[in-house]
């Protein structure tokens, strides 16, 4: 078994239309080629070092991540001396992955990095979360490099990209006590140290996910008297500077094998990132963006290991004579499941494909001057790649709760016991629509971009040079559907009304756009696409028609009974 070789679904996926486009233009018209004996010299180049890149990954997924899983699980973190300990499996998992050249994944040549593009990084994600999702948020966490990348100085860059690149762990501390989904509260303290030249840390955090890390990028209020986002700025903490410790470990329902961490920082030294006062502003909505991509990466991986958990049972579970899966109720409960996470997949990679292209775009302006045409682009793809990331964490997270909770019922009464894997996959789940924004968070980010008609549009422009079918039919009703609720709840022009119908429109629209894209690749790949694409069309049109039967039938007095 490998983690990649037994998915065609993820392969397919690699061989995207956009993939030429994104491999140019991260390989910089493949610029790098005589300089490193390890850069692409064309396409063909670089997609076969994708593919052996996915196929070793999944290789090491399969032979060590996921047999350690249950482990981990069990084990956990410990926190001993204000330092964190990882369990032993999740510690073996690190050193394997860096073995394995894995580390600086996406990182320059020039600092150590493979160079890789999102997509693939995220179908990385999505295999390391399959066998084990809470290892996702340790090496998967690498990614905050990306930021530094972006945003800070070239002495920054040659020191801490080279580290993320030789190993090193990295976190993102956000969250307070009082400053949860609303970061603008943050008050960490950071004071300019000008006779030491840097800055000084003091407060509390929490919540934060591999909270020990060698690199942290911190949220801190730079500028005194100020309480909101415009006083925040973001800074660079190595722990081997000391002045942060342990101050205990979550104790969590699940992905047990990532500490989350309370940190007391006691005038730590930090370097600042960027420029004052746009921490929040720019950098870590950013930095977000990027996290709740990373997110749906890991609620896919679960989606589908909860789906493979519920097959393998039921192919083998008799009752009444009989294997379960030739029941109905079964048979449709799995075929919805494998929808789902076909579905999820076409939505997160799609979305990836649009990051990819634009912050290649943005690292080449750093270069040269953009042409009218690359500038064009670049504000395309980032204008879909922001208004596809809420609707893309939001609803992958949800489908992998969804599939987990289907898991065990598939199961019975064996999967509320902790000998089944389909448990602990219930328990890691359940995080994935809460942390890095909540579903909520994600519909008020969607909601602007459901009222403006951005996602109707995309649907549309999606299917418009597909083939007419029963199914291109079908999604196209749904589109009308979600034109006359959004029509109908901005009608009332009262901006609560449309809040509170915001989580069925989302939704609604979320389910048309992931039907085109599942339609398409269909179409592309028939062999592999067409039996979830029917189950998902049939699934997604009762959730839309419902949604705007109900909505429809509202009114802002309607606001009232649920007060």
């Amino acid at each position: 078994m490998n983690n990649y070789k037994d998915t065609p679904e993820l392969s397919a996926r690699m061989h995207s239309p956009l993939m030429e486009r994104i491999v140019e233009l991260k390989e910089n018209f493949y610029t790098e080629a005589g300089k490193y004996d390890y850069a692409p010299k064309d396409l063909a180049d670089a997609m076969d070092n994708f593919d052996r890149v996915l196929e070793l990954t999944g290789s090491v997924c399969d032979e060590v991540i996921a047999p350690n899983a249950e482990s981990v699980d069990r084990e956990g973190s410990h926190c001993s001396g204000g330092r964190v300990q990882y369990s032993s499996g999740t510690a073996q998992n690190l050193k394997v992955m860096h073995q394995a050249g894995l580390s600086g994944f996406g990182l320059p040549r020039q600092y150590g990095g493979l160079n890789m593009p999102v997509t693939v990084f995220s179908a990385v994600g999505e295999m390391i979360s399959r066998a084990d999702a809470s290892f996702q948020n340790v090496w998967g966490l690498q990614s905050c490099a990306d930021t530094i990348n972006e945003f800070g100085s070239p002495e920054q860059k040659e020191k801490y990209l080279k580290m993320a690149s030789e190993g090193a762990t990295m976190s993102m501390d956000l969250t307070e006590p009082d400053a949860g989904s609303d970061l603008q509260s943050v008050m960490l303290k950071a004071t300019e140290d000008v006779e030491n030249g840097c800055w000084r840390l003091n407060g509390v955090k929490r919540f934060i996910t591999n909270g020990d890390s060698d690199i942290h990028l911190v949220l801190a209020r730079s500028e005194e008297g100020t309480t909101d986002g415009r006083g925040l700025s973001l800074f660079i903490y190595d722990k081997r500077n000391g002045g942060v410790n342990v101050r205990r470990i979550e104790d969590k329902m699940g992905i047990h094998g990532s500490p989350t961490c309370e940190l007391v920082f006691n005038n730590a030294k930090a370097e600042l990132c960027g420029d004052r006062r746009l921490g929040l502003i720019k950098y870590v909505m950013s930095l977000m963006n990027g996290a709740r991509l990373g997110i749906a990466t890991q609620s896919v991986g679960i989606q589908d290991a909860a789906w493979r958990e519920a097959v393998a049972y039921a192919a083998e579970r008799r009752q009444f004579g009989r294997n379960i899966d030739t029941f109905p109720a079964v048979y449709q409960m799995l075929a919805v499941m494998k929808a789902k996470v076909e579905a999820s997949r076409s939505l997160m990679y799609e979305t990836s494909r649009y990051v990819d292209i634009y912050k290649s775009l943005d690292q080449i302006a750093k270069t040269r001057t953009l042409t009218p045409e690359e500038r064009q682009e670049s504000k395309r793809y980032s204008r879909l790649a922001d208004a596809l990331t809420p609707i893309t964490k939001g609803m992958t997270s949800e489908f992998a709760n969804q599939n987990a909770y289907d898991s065990i019922q598939i199961h019975g009464g064996s999967g509320f016991m902790r000998d089944y894997t389909c448990e602990r996959l219930y328990r890691d789940a359940r995080i994935t629509s809460i942390y890095e924004g909540t579903t909520q968070l994600q519909v008020v980010a969607a909601l602007r971009y459901v009222t403006g008609g951005t996602y109707s549009q995309f649907a549309k422009d999606t299917l418009e040079s597909l083939a007419d079918s029963a199914q291109k039919s079908a999604i196209l009703e749904m589109v009308a559907k979600l034109d006359a609720m959004t029509e109908s709840a901005s009608a009332h022009k009262e901006q609560e009304f449309t809040d509170f119908c915001g989580r069925r429109l989302m939704e609604s629209a979320a389910y048309c756009v992931m039907s085109a894209l599942l339609l398409r690749d269909s179409i592309q790949t028939p062999e592999l696409f067409d039996k979830p694409l029917k189950v998902f069309v049939d699934w997604a049109k009762g959730q839309v028609e419902g949604n705007a039967a109900v909505v429809m039938g509202w009114t802002p007095e309607s606001t009232e009974y649920y007060r």
